[in-house]
């Protein structure tokens, strides 16, 4: 697998207002940016999890949570119930 870092400025007075540990920083907004990507239909179910760095499980959870409905192609919806099978 090929992997491309990739590297965002933020200022530090908006890193201030984040309220969390430094040391999440990285994980939440990597989690948030998943988010908004698949809720926009820019990322599949798939990609988006792994941006997050979530199992299937916790990402669908995440989901639920923030009130993002899951938008199923057929090959999706496919892969969902081959995981509900195992």
């Amino acid at each position: 697998m090929i992997t491309k870092n990739m590297q965002i400025s933020i200022t530090d007075s908006v890193l201030q207002s984040i309220r969390l540990p430094e040391k999440r920083f990285e994980s939440e907004l990597l989690k948030e940016l998943a988010l908004s990507l698949y809720q926009q239909e820019l990322l599949s179910f798939g990609k988006a999890r792994k941006l997050a760095n979530l199992e299937h499980y916790e990402f669908s959870k995440l989901l639920g949570e923030r009130g993002i409905n899951r938008h199923y192609s057929q090959q999706e919806l496919e892969e969902d119930l081959n995981y509900v099978r195992r």
